[in-house]
């Protein structure tokens, strides 16, 4: 790799100038000095320390961003929710959870008016319905996202929804994204970061990637447990390690097989910052380029770099100095999201977090102003 490409390189990502789609991303590590920035690393027993009004008084007596109030709007992208028809056949397959079988409609709300969350974008986490055949997974897929639709209307509006996909079945995904789209009127659709195998980019998904580009959908994604690792000798549970793997691997997937570039109006957004991808970065942006196969297929560091930044990024359990100080240097701020992981962590803790890390330009950004952009249904709530 030249010298000078490499110096393009690393003025690309540098704080002030940062190019793409979105505006220029300014220093936000230093926009809450009065705070200190290791607080909003998550530490252990206090997951839930700024819930409610107390928290919201040290907040602003900090000279901080506080949690948002009245009407305000604040996004979650990444809120998942238990359809009673997915769960049954998650405890059937034993791949049930405590905190999925204890999840009610109520305690999301009353975990997002702690935060000051308006509206959540909700989906089923793990395993969503690869576990299951293809009949199986369209029916539960269907029961789903009915129940996701009522949640909607109950709520008026509290509730928004991801559709679930009974991926990897293709035939059967392409008729529920319609379904959900067009008479759920679904914001978007959902999926794991790989299936067995296969990963998002792989040629078998084709037809579904280039159907969400015909109709520029939003596509969320949650990692998954990959199974490439199930067999790894380790005593480290796969959330702590393979979960941000798996979310850098769909994104290569998406990048290195064209799909990225063959489908550029899909809105895709990554969970948790996008996983391992900023630690990566020299390797996606520079070391690909020494393969030959790449090289000739044009991937060059300012297409891959282009690519990734027209990705979108949520927040979940990424809201800490370390991981938005390095996306924000990756990406603009028009492509980070406000995302929770409830009920796995609390929105009032990602407040905290970010609060801690951007100024209030910023934090509108990604609390609902890069949300409605892709989203337009979000504008009227």
């Amino acid at each position: 790799m030249p010298r000078s490409a490499l110096a393009s390189f690393d003025r690309s990502i540098t704080l002030a100038g940062t190019t793409g789609s979105g505006p220029a991303v300014t220093s936000s590590l230093d926009s809450c000095l009065c705070c200190d920035p290791i607080a909003g690393l998550a530490r252990p027993g206090r997951r839930r320390f700024i819930a409610g009004a107390a928290a919201m008084g040290s907040l602003a007596a900090a000279g901080c961003t506080s949690i948002a109030s009245g009407p305000t709007p604040r996004i979650d992208v990444h809120h998942h929710i238990v359809p009673p028809t997915w769960l049954a056949a998650l405890n059937k397959a034993k791949l049930g959870d405590p905190i999925l079988n204890d999840w009610t409609p109520q305690r999301s709300l009353d975990d997002m008016d702690a935060a000051g969350v308006t509206t959540s974008m909700t989906s089923p986490t793990i395993p969503a319905l690869g576990f299951l055949g293809a009949k199986d997974a369209a029916d539960i897929a269907r029961s789903s996202n009915e129940y996701a639709r009522k949640l909607v209307d109950d709520s008026k509006g509290r509730f928004r929804m991801f559709a679930l996909l009974p991926m990897p079945h293709v035939d059967e995904t392409l008729k529920e994204m319609a379904y959900a789209l067009d008479v759920l009127k679904a914001d978007g659709v959902a999926f794991m970061t790989s299936y067995g195998n296969q990963y998002l980019g792989d040629k078998a998904f084709a037809p579904v990637m280039d159907e969400l580009n015909r109709r520029k959908a939003t596509a969320y994604t949650h990692p998954n447990n990959p199974a490439c690792c199930v067999n790894i000798a380790s005593s480290v549970p796969p959330v702590i390690v393979e979960y941000g793997t798996d979310t850098s691997r769909t994104i290569a997937s998406l990048i290195f097989s064209d799909t990225a570039k063959r489908c550029p109006d899909i809105n895709f957004i990554f969970s948790h910052a996008g996983g391992t991808l900023t630690s990566l970065t020299d390797r996606f942006l520079v070391q690909i380029q020494r393969f030959p196969p790449y090289a000739k297929r044009g991937f060059t560091t300012e297409r891959v770099l282009s690519e990734i930044r027209q990705f979108y990024y949520d927040t979940a359990q990424a809201s800490n100095p370390i991981l938005m100080g390095a996306l924000s240097k990756l990406v603009p701020m028009s492509q980070i999201l406000f995302g929770s992981d409830y009920p796995y962590r609390t929105g009032a803790e990602h407040v905290a977090g970010l609060a801690r890390i951007f100024n209030a330009s910023e934090l509108r950004a990604i609390d609902y102003e890069n949300s409605r952009r892709i989203m337009p249904a979000l504008r009227t709530l």
